[in-house]
């Protein structure tokens, strides 16, 4: 069996780690070179950072973060959001990225994807597709963090970025992203049975014992997690969490995290081993 990964995946506002739901209602949570260092020393595989307001602005503003982690992680980091040029996506990869999430300038340009693997190699080149189920029971792309609607069907859309060869696909279920309700497996699996290239999927778990299927049944490559993972650092790191800037009061109410099962990267590991799941230890 493949060694699967675990990302966390870290959402940026400004200098800020933020969450939401539905990627909307952001909150802040703390500094997110904390919570990167963290994740590392837990064993995660990779880091993700996005960008969450870049698409608005036009501009990726993570360069600075970036380069602060990348001193202190040896692990693959991966940086979307607001990347549109070649000339974007070449200051993140010097700022110290490893790889880039396209997902607005993938669907408004598609030469770019090909340009850009023809340019950097297709394990640079990243793909997000941002899912929304219709009424009609169709999955459609969005972008802007769920906010565009583009008309889009995600499984064509999958499909055709596995002929361009983007070195993976990052598949958020925005129905999902935030609750605390597990994968949304219909959608995985669609996607999965489509495509040949890797699999990341993103949004909905809310306890450890939620993420094997996404694995055994969806045939994941990846899983990108945040809201168990950041949840688990805050309880953890009380002290530390005190004294970072946000709201405050939203953290005092997610001491019981509610739908939420905090947990950390070695208690997913450990799941996913006991469960037959080949992973990084």
């Amino acid at each position: 069996m493949k060694t699967v990964r675990i990302i966390p995946r870290l959402d940026i506002k400004g200098p800020n780690l933020v969450k939401g739901i539905h990627l909307e209602g952001l909150r802040v949570l703390g500094r997110p070179a904390d919570f990167a260092s963290y994740y590392y020393s837990q064993g995660a595989d990779e880091i993700m950072f996005m960008d969450v307001v870049a698409s608005l602005y036009g501009r990726n503003s993570l360069h600075n973060i970036i380069s602060e982690t990348a001193k202190k992680i040896f692990i693959p980091i991966t940086v979307g959001g607001g990347l549109r040029t070649i000339s974007d996506i070449k200051d993140v990869l010097r700022a110290g990225a490893d790889k880039v999430c396209l997902n607005t300038a993938a669907i408004n340009n598609p030469d770019l994807i090909k340009e850009a693997t023809r340019m950097f190699g297709s394990s640079t080149i990243v793909v997000a597709i941002e899912a929304i189920k219709e009424t009609n029971g169709t999955y459609l792309a969005y972008t802007d963090n769920g906010r565009e609607h583009t008309g889009i069907e995600v499984v064509e859309w999958a499909k055709r970025l596995d002929e361009m060869r983007v070195g993976e696909i990052v598949l958020t279920s925005v129905d999902r992203e935030g609750t605390g309700e597990g994968f949304e497996m219909e959608l995985i699996s669609k996607i999965s049975n489509s495509i040949s290239v890797p699999l990341i999927v993103h949004g909905g778990p809310g306890k450890k014992e939620d993420i094997p299927i996404a694995f055994l049944e969806g045939k994941a490559d990846a899983v990108a997690l945040s809201s168990i993972l950041h949840y688990h650092f805050i309880k953890t790191n009380e002290t530390q969490s005190a004294k970072t800037e946000g709201n405050t009061e939203f953290l005092k109410q997610k001491r019981s995290f509610h739908t939420f099962e905090p947990c950390s990267i070695m208690d997913i590991k450990t799941h996913l081993s006991e469960q037959k799941i080949q992973c990084r230890i």
